[in-house]
This record gives C-alpha cells, sequence and structure tokens, in this order.
C-alpha cells in the first residue's frame, strides 16, 4: 500500500500518531424515550479535541481496524457488524438484520479480508471483508460469547471467551477447544504485544487468567478481583512487564511485575467504577480510563493522578488507539 510506503519513510516522531476512537454511550441523566445525547464513537487525534464522529448510536461495544488501511474500522454493534471509514464519518451494516448483540471484533493480521465478531448467538467470520458471512463456533455448547481475539502471527488461530470458559481454535472457528476459566463467564481477552505467546483474560466473579503457551491452556492469575468483574485489560505497549485492568468495584489496577502484584490507581478518580482502560502509544506515562458515567479520566504517570478529559456522563465501552494514516 503507497501510504506504508510513506510511513516507513517517515521520521519516527512523524509516523508514530495516533488517533484515540471510543465506543461509548452518554447515559448519565438519560430518561427513555428521550433523544438521545451525542453517543457512539468519538475520536481525538493526535493534537486536537474530542469529536463526536459519524451517527449517534446508545450500543457500540468495540472496535478493530485493517491493517491494509488503518482508516477503515469495523465496529462491533447492537444492529451488527459496521464498517467505518472516512474518519468516523461513512457508516455502513455488513451483517443481516438476524445479527443483534454484538460484542466484540477482531481482525486477522496475516489476512485482514477476515474479519471475527462474537455475538449473543455465538461467532461471525467473513473471508471478503464483510460480502459474505457464515457461523464460526460450531462445538462450542453454549453460544453467547462476549470475547473474540485473532493470534497478531498465526493466520485463523483465535481465543475466544463464553459462559462456559475460554476457548482456542487452530482453524479459524471450525474446532473449539477449552483453553482454561472452565465455568466462569469470560469477559475479555487479550494478548501482549510484546510476547505473542503471553494472553490475559478476564472473567465475571473468577479474576484473571494468564496463558504463557500461546493460549493453549490458561491458569488463574491469583487473587485479584476474585468476586468482581473485570471489563478491561491494557499491555502497556512500551513496557513488557506493565499491565492495567479496570473494572466494577475495582476502579484501576496496574501492575508492574507482570501481572505477579497489582497496585490501586483511583486517587483522584470520583468512583471505582471503571469500564476501560488503555495506555497511549505516543506518551509514556499516559493512560486513560472510562469512568461510569462520571468522564473520561486521563493520567501523565500511569495512574497516580488523574484529571477529567472530557466525555462528561459516558460509559466508555471500549477505547482504541488507531494509527494515523500519513498523508502524501
Amino acid at each position: 500500500m503507497k501510504w506504508m510506503l510513506l510511513l516507513a519513510m517517515l521520521p519516527c516522531s512523524i509516523a508514530a500518531q495516533y488517533t484515540l476512537y471510543t465506543c461509548m454511550v452518554t447515559s448519565k441523566g438519560y430518561v427513555v424515550g428521550a433523544k438521545l445525547p451525542p453517543s457512539g464513537i468519538f475520536r481525538k487525534p493526535p493534537s486536537g479535541q474530542w469529536r463526536h464522529a459519524g451517527y449517534n448510536h446508545p450500543f457500540l461495544t468495540a472496535l478493530d481496524f485493517d491493517p491494509r488501511d488503518p482508516s477503515v474500522l469495523y465496529v462491533a454493534a447492537g444492529n451488527g457488524l459496521l464498517r467505518v471509514s472516512g474518519q468516523g464519518e461513512r457508516w455502513k451494516i455488513l451483517t443481516g438484520s438476524d445479527v443483534t448483540e454484538l460484542m466484540d471484533v477482531s481482525v486477522d493480521r496475516n489476512a485482514p479480508a477476515d474479519v471475527y465478531f462474537a455475538h449473543t448467538r455465538g461467532i461471525g467470520v467473513t473471508h471478503d471483508g464483510g460480502q459474505t458471512w457464515s457461523d464460526a463456533s460450531t462445538g462450542l455448547h453454549r453460544k453467547y460469547t462476549m470475547a473474540i481475539r485473532v493470534d497478531r502471527q498465526r493466520k485463523g488461530v483465535l481465543l475466544a471467551g463464553n459462559e462456559e470458559g475460554i476457548f482456542r481454535s487452530q482453524d479459524g472457528g471450525q474446532s473449539w477447544k477449552l483453553a482454561g476459566a472452565a465455568g466462569y463467564q469470560v469477559l475479555h481477552i487479550e494478548q501482549s504485544p510484546h510476547d505473542a505467546c503471553r494472553w490475559l483474560a478476564s472473567t465475571q466473579g473468577g479474576g484473571l487468567f494468564v496463558s504463557a503457551d500461546c493460549g493453549v491452556t490458561f491458569e488463574s492469575n491469583g487473587s485479584l478481583a476474585v468476586g468482581r468483574n473485570i471489563s478491561d485489560i491494557a499491555y502497556d505497549p512500551a513496557e513488557h512487564n506493565r499491565i492495567a485492568v479496570a473494572g466494577w468495584g475495582l476502579g484501576v489496577m496496574l501492575s508492574e511485575d507482570g501481572g505477579k502484584t497489582w497496585h490501586g490507581r483511583n486517587a483522584g478518580l470520583p468512583t471505582d467504577r471503571v469500564w476501560s482502560v488503555v495506555f497511549d502509544p505516543s506518551a509514556p506515562g499516559r493512560l486513560y480510563a472510562g469512568v461510569h458515567e462520571e468522564a473520561l479520566y486521563v493520567s501523565p504517570d500511569y495512574g497516580r493522578t488523574w484529571a477529567r478529559d472530557g466525555l462528561d456522563g459516558s460509559r466508555v465501552f471500549r477505547m482504541r488507539f488507531v494509527p494515523e494514516v500519513p498523508q502524501p
């Protein structure tokens, strides 16, 4: 791709530019039947302010981008899988009316036309960029799936989380094997950006589960948040041992030793009900947290101090830093 050649030719300080996208709803004080306040996708460019992009939407849960062209996003929504482009301004529904309540989405980095989504009735997949879809949850006893991830180094290797645990597929979802967290509802799964064989999964009430063998097996990572819900996991792209998690009644917790010990990072946050957390890849130390119906908060020092950054009254379900496409 032309933009990729241009990116390689630019200095690192210019090339490493990201836009932060959020999937959120402004719900504080909302009354059923009233006009929905600005909700859906908000984007914050490398230098600029938050801007509502595209259409008002009450139920967007996750997003991923096309590695061939990061200006193209795939968004999991209540009414289907969306293809969003033009800095969030152009939206197209790629699935039919029979597909609703999407929970997660993941693009195969080694086959970018392969896009997987998790929803309440299983896992869907396209191999042609969204023109046609098929089921990828054959063999899963319980279909309600909240988390889906494609291994960034292995085409067709998937990790999924449903009501019965973490499952792994080596053949693009044609068959599945239980990998761990048996009996727990899995809420989120993330792969380390530093070590492709290391994964973390969060659960409803069971705490964190970790894999060091490329997702083949998962074991409990200790007692953190047992009895609570961990809603999000973030690896620091600048430091392989630094991880943050967010949860309800947990707030933001941070580890500096790969998950062996954890420390609260809630001083300055108005509540410990936190939906989402993410590290800024272009600013070491900068951490964002979506605090329930309060605002999006930002910290310059790994959560030791916090300040409001905007999106007042929101529930930010997921955040994602997307590389900017250099302009010729």
